[in-house]
């Protein structure tokens, strides 16, 4: 039998399948790429603040800025012309303000409910979410009402119940719950429901992990200087637990939430695909302050390409699954996609 040389050979087993030949051309990229990115996808972080001209950054989060409410219509009025679609909206309160079982947060008339207000007033069509948690309101830092040297649960939903009734009040569209108490989303549904607001949505920070990448954040809204020593740990998830994370989701659904926040964002991608497998339902990535200082402070040193880089970031999101994105990114992202389009 003859034998074949190697030349013979290598071309008779040349592959048939070429993958290389959808990517060759712009065009056929386009065509076949399974995900996309829009400003539809966007949610936008917007910190407030006490007194009055205020615009201050925060020291770990270049580019990113506290408001006073005087000033607070600007910067509506400018995520407003970038079509994004709703921001969420973090308070920094005063520390006279701060007591152990937080009732600052359901004062009608806090800093919360005021902002609430002039976003509606500026533009009533821009989505208006509302974190619901303690951690700014307590002089100990923590999510919740701390009795007996522990962080209280079901003491704890009281005042979470009364903390999203007046931010429904105040006319805002998505309660967003971040505190990860057992139940709080049924308890936060029935006041709602009870008290007229059945369309206010419920964004549960269902799968909320207790992360090293909150640092800036809490900096951002003061809970870091005073946080006590009892740990977080005890409310927030395990970093190693991934079956505990779809439980927790499975409850927050079942209690009534209408989409549900992973958290931190691009170090549990995993989680993000296992829920959208496992539930098929709305689910939002927050692309963290951990994650935008790491990604910014690489950017400023030149080590990393900003458009390209912030951009693969926020599409490993819609790939793994997630229907909108919270990101510090946004109008940066949303500037970004006008001008392609022009």
């Amino acid at each position: 039998m003859k034998q074949l040389s190697n030349k013979q050979f290598f071309l008779n087993s040349f592959p048939r399948v070429r993958m290389r030949r959808n990517r060759l051309s712009n065009f056929s990229r386009r065509l076949i790429s399974e995900n996309s990115l829009s400003i539809n996808d966007l949610i936008y972080p917007i910190f407030i603040t006490h007194g009055s001209n205020v615009k201050e950054e925060v020291s770990s989060m270049p580019g990113i800025y506290r408001f006073s409410l005087d000033l607070l219509h600007k910067e509506i009025e400018y995520i407003s012309s970038l079509n994004i679609p709703a921001i969420v909206l973090f308070p920094k309160i005063e520390n006279e303000l701060k007591t152990p079982n937080g009732v600052e947060a359901f004062n009608k008339n806090n800093l919360i409910c005021k902002a609430i207000k002039i976003s509606k007033k500026v533009n009533p069509y821009l989505g208006v979410i509302t974190d619901v948690a303690l951690d700014p309101y307590t002089d100990h830092g923590h999510d919740g009402v701390i009795y007996n040297n522990e962080i209280d649960n079901d003491l704890t939903l009281e005042i979470l119940s009364k903390q999203a009734l007046v931010q429904a009040e105040a006319g805002c569209d998505i309660i967003a719950p971040s505190d990860m108490m057992d139940g709080r989303v049924g308890a936060i549904r029935k006041t709602l429901d009870d008290h007229g607001h059945k369309n206010v949505q419920i964004m549960s920070y269902a799968a909320k992990y207790a992360s090293s990448f909150y640092g800036p954040f809490r900096d951002a809204v003061g809970s870091a200087s005073n946080l006590s020593k009892i740990s977080k740990k005890s409310y927030q998830m395990d970093p190693a637990n991934s079956a505990e994370a779809l439980r927790e989701i499975r409850l927050d659904i079942n209690e009534g939430a209408d989409m549900i926040i992973i958290k931190p964002g691009m170090p549990y991608l995993d989680i993000i695909r296992q829920a959208k497998e496992e539930f098929n339902f709305p689910i939002i990535a927050y692309q963290v302050s951990g994650e935008y200082s790491m990604i910014k402070g690489a950017i400023e040193n030149r080590w990393l390409d900003e458009e390209k880089t912030i951009f693969e970031t926020l599409m490993c999101f819609k790939r793994a699954g997630c229907n909108a994105i919270i990101t510090y990114f946004a109008p940066f992202v949303a500037r970004t996609l006008i001008n392609r389009n022009v």
